[in-house]
């Protein structure tokens, strides 16, 4: 991948790979084993969410061309919902973006630990989840467009192992092991439920494209055809890869798998097979840190260009990236993967907890965007259009997807967006007190225009 004449350094190639990379990540490695319980169900809940995320990228491509804004979702619900929807978004965006960083990071540790039992303790488990974490943190140091090459280095290397097992997979699948159609003991309705957040946390990251926009070339073609491509490709691959895992591992089996990739792949092609689909797991969870990474800089960078974030987060370092953005939410992760390590059992539960509100405050701003376009549309064209059933769809699904999330993340999720509050209030109070300082000393004080402020 080369920098382009107009300086963008991300083409179709590295925005679908930043699409896959943070789609396909550890949720996915082990989402066969969590499903497991609801049988055949649970393929049917992987088509329809895949159904559901298509119609979400399909809303956020929109977005896309009509205004191609740093900061995705935070961008698009600024300009359709105005200060506060938008400050609210990407305060949520934010900490589901760096709470999900020590769930990838610990998958990658225990990888490693699988293949080098020697580092089978708590603190070499601590030191490797640390250590890639802040390695992948000096990759995107190094800038877009080193994080854009990396995307693609590992995206596409994990895809050829994952995809044989959910091809070849198919050859060797036991149809006996989909004689139930919904064995948990729960009604249709609650299974749904219960699923919807399971399988929504491997579709999360489907917007991901829409966020580095100012690094994007031809972002108004660009982003939309990564976004569909990147999520049809991780939609097949969900689908077909639960099959196969299925098909291959009785469920009793299957449900106390904690490698259920790595089991499949030992009974078609032996060690050897199992060997590989490690090694995938562990590009796949570096790859999605690398997306992560780069996205945990940007969202706070737009808000703060914007005012609604403290300035330290929009400065660029030499190499035009926001490193403050990406150093602050590396050192949350880091506090997070800590207390983890040095907890009791209770620590773990809190921790599992805030896994749960990473999915919860990633699915608002979903519900935010679905219906951002009408509205970004009518202040462009200055005519409001019609809501599509695309946009209704994609709206449903985040709702439905949130109830699923039980109350107990959605509660603790509205404290944390609260808790936001009182920095809005101090930025606001920045803001005038700045303008008053400017009005006061007869200077003109004039507010950029949208294209001007959000756009880079």
């Amino acid at each position: 991948m080369t920098t382009s004449p107009n300086g963008k350094s991300l083409g179709l190639a590295a925005c679908t790979a930043i699409v896959v990379g943070n789609m396909v990540g550890s949720g996915f490695y082990l989402s066969p084993a969590a499903v497991a319980p609801y049988g055949n169900l649970a393929i049917i809940v992987w088509i329809v969410m895949g159904a559901g995320a298509i119609c979400l990228g399909l809303t956020f491509a929109r977005l896309a061309r009509l205004v191609p804004a740093v900061g995705g979702p935070y961008a698009y619900t600024r300009l359709a919902y105005g200060d506060f929807a938008g400050f609210l978004i990407a305060w949520g965006y934010w900490i589901s973006i760096w709470t999900s960083l020590p769930v990838i990071a610990i998958a990658f540790a225990g990888v490693m630990v699988d293949l080098f039992p020697a580092l089978g303790n708590r603190f070499a488990a601590t030191v490797l989840t640390l250590g890639v974490i802040w390695a992948i943190v000096l990759v995107n140091l190094r800038g877009v467009h080193a994080a854009g090459v990396f995307a693609q280095v590992t995206t596409y290397a994990k895809l050829l192992p994952f995809g044989a097992v959910a091809i070849i997979g198919l050859l060797f699948i036991d149809t006996s092991h989909f004689s139930e159609f919904n064995p948990s003991g729960q009604s249709l309705l609650q299974s749904v439920a219960t699923l919807a957040p399971l399988t929504m946390f491997a579709y999360l990251g489907l917007e991901s494209a829409t966020v580095p926009a100012g690094d994007v070339e031809n972002a108004e073609r660009t982003i939309p055809r990564s976004t569909v491509l990147g999520i049809s490709i991780a939609a097949a691959l969900y689908v077909l890869g639960t099959i196969v895992v299925m098909g291959l591992l009785p469920r009793e089996q299957l449900v106390r798998s904690v490698a259920p990739f790595s089991q499949a792949a030992g009974i078609m092609w032996g060690r050897p097979g199992e060997l590989a689909i490690s090694i995938a797991v562990l590009l796949s969870s570096i790859g999605a840190l690398n997306g992560w990474t780069l996205l945990m800089g940007q969202v706070p960078m737009a808000a703060a260009r914007d005012g609604l974030f403290p300035p330290l987060f929009a400065r660029l370092s030499a190499r035009g990236v926001p490193a403050w953005g990406m150093i602050i939410s590396a050192s949350f992760a880091t506090l997070l993967v800590l207390v983890q390590a040095i907890g009791s059992e209770g620590f773990a539960a809190a921790y599992r907890l805030m896994v749960g509100l990473s999915t919860m405050a990633a699915v608002i701003p979903y519900a935010f965007c679905s219906l951002a376009g009408t509205l970004v549309a009518g202040a462009a064209h200055g005519r409001m259009p019609r809501v599509s059933a695309i946009e209704i769809i994609a709206f449903v699904f985040a709702i439905f997807t949130l109830y699923g999330s039980g109350a107990e993340p959605v509660l603790y999720g509205l404290v944390l967006l609260m808790l936001g509050i009182p920095v809005y209030v101090w930025q606001k109070r920045n803001a005038t007190g700045a303008t008053d300082k400017e009005t006061a000393a007869g200077g003109a004080v004039s507010r950029p225009l949208p294209s001007q402020d959000k756009f880079a």
